[in-house]
């Protein structure tokens, strides 16, 4: 899949990184995006403090349907964070394999479905429950991005590749 519903793959606006908008050969697609979400242990979440100061944290996470769940304790800087102002950044740890998300955190209920499907990944891939089961506790948020950009280190600037959600 070139790219998700909602969403124009472009070239970043980079020229002076060599990135020329009308060269489209070795961009990426969204199922390489998908796959190193779906595979990344550990996400890094970057939202603003009421002052402006930025805070930057890993979580862990699930990529399920297309989006990344992640949960958090109520209490927690994140979770204070996002209630105030839910636009973020998130990424991974690679700079090799780039994948950085903007957009807005979510608070979200699931389905019964979702919930399962999440576990299930939690389980898979940290070999433990997630226990995001609704806890007074704890807050559930889903990405919804706004920008994706995206790169592999050893084809740049050739795979720089860039997503922008109609929202």
């Amino acid at each position: 899949m070139k790219s998700p519903p909602k969403a124009r793959r472009v070239r970043p606006d980079m020229p002076r990184y060599g990135i020329r908008l009308e060269q489209t050969d070795g961009m990426l697609s969204w199922n390489w995006v998908a796959a190193r979400m779906k595979a990344a242990r550990n996400y890094w979440v970057c939202s603003a403090r009421p002052d402006g100061r930025p805070h930057a944290v890993p979580v862990w996470g699930a990529w399920v349907e297309g989006s990344l769940y992640f949960g958090t304790d109520k209490q927690s800087v994140k979770a204070r964070n996002i209630g105030r102002n839910s636009r973020v950044v998130v990424h991974l740890e690679s700079g090799d394999d780039t994948v950085i998300f903007e957009g807005n955190l979510l608070e979200t209920q699931l389905s019964t479905e979702l919930q399962d499907a999440i576990d299930a990944a939690y389980i898979e891939k940290y070999d433990l429950n997630p226990e995001l089961q609704e806890d007074a506790g704890t807050r559930l948020y889903r990405l919804a991005p706004r920008k994706v950009m995206a790169w592999q280190e050893k084809d740049y600037p050739s795979s720089a590749t860039l997503w922008l959600f109609d929202v």
